[in-house]
């Protein structure tokens, strides 16, 4: 839940976390998500208001996430929005979960001129889009399989780490040798600006299958895997900003957090003289706040959902209008 004035200044964000919930099954349990949603929506959506200083009658538009995602825990939320907006009768936006992200970069600077190139990595979508204008993307490149969040915590399980597992091998590569292991890196066709990470955690899976115990440390394979997959995304980004002449590139989704993936591409920011836009890490992973910013931008330009506004699990940059 959070509280946005004008689309720039967050007045509150909480973010109610679920990773020890899901940490026992390696991975987050959909039932138990949107139950768990249930059960805080309302205590996060009073949290907000008390410690704002601010009542209901202040709040002028309702926005919410109503895809793509876990159809249970949408669906909590757009009744809440709904149920919301209906009563005091305010104006009801839905967000584009996809668009939210993006628009975490306009929390942080809200004159980020256009157009943009965008980065988004997270847990299940891996994507290079064109922001030309508020509201108006161009999908360049998107991931043919397996996401490149999905792929850290896909191999991270297979590595026998904890849950989460991107920010687990984030940790434990700092420490180790990337040179040390040579995984694959799937590049596709000359010049594709899309993404295959499958490959990727296959090779991982035969390595753990194929290698004695003890012939390499965990802190190598951790550093080796992550610099696989920030190679193909920092090479696939650059190749983005040629092909396209755009100078400006904006980092979104939880993956974006990953502490060599930033590094990579800050060095590469000033070796090309592009401008580079990296929100921090809690305006990265899911929150409010973004889709609320998303829903201030859609407002502007005249855009509001009725109250049978209905969650979909399958929304696509193509459904951003």
């Amino acid at each position: 839940m959070a509280l946005v004035e004008d689309g720039a200044t967050i007045i509150a964000n909480l973010i109610s976390s679920q990773v020890a919930l899901h940490e026992k099954f390696g991975g987050v349990v959909p039932e138990l998500a949107s139950r768990k949603h249930l059960e805080v929506v309302n205590p996060l959506v009073d949290e907000a208001l008390k410690s704002s200083g601010l009542a209901w009658r202040h709040l002028g538009g309702i926005g919410v996430s109503h895809g793509p995602g876990l159809i249970g825990s949408l669906l909590v939320g757009v009744a809440t929005a709904k149920a919301m907006a209906g009563l005091l009768g305010i104006p009801l936006v839905g967000v584009n979960h996809l668009a939210g992200h993006v628009y975490a970069n306009f929390l942080v600077n809200p004159s980020l001129p256009l157009p943009c190139l965008c980065l988004l990595v997270s847990g299940g979508h891996t994507a290079l889009v064109i922001m030309r204008e508020h509201g108006r993307f161009e999908l360049l490149g998107e991931t043919r399989d397996d996401a490149a969040g999905e792929c850290f915590d896909k191999s991270a399980r297979i590595l026998g780490l904890p849950y989460p597992g991107g920010p687990e091998i984030d940790r434990r590569a700092r420490s180790g040798d990337h040179r040390a292991i040579k995984f694959p890196r799937a590049f596709l066709e000359e010049d594709s600006l899309e993404f295959s990470f499958s490959g990727l955690k296959t090779a991982v899976k035969y390595f753990v299958k194929n290698t004695p115990p003890g012939h390499h440390s965990m802190e190598d394979v951790c550093a080796s895997l992550q610099h696989a997959i920030v190679d193909v995304l920092v090479r696939k980004s650059l190749l983005a900003l040629e092909q396209t002449g755009i100078r400006r590139l904006m980092l979104a989704g939880g993956v974006a957090c990953n502490s060599s993936l930033s590094a990579r591409l800050g060095e590469e920011s000033r070796r090309r003289n592009f401008e580079l836009s990296i929100p921090p890490p809690v305006l990265c992973t899911d929150n409010a706040a973004m889709v609320a910013c998303a829903a201030w931008y859609d407002f502007k330009r005249g855009r509001e959902w009725s109250l049978f506004l209905d969650a979909n699990p399958n929304l696509t940059w193509d459904d951003i209008q």
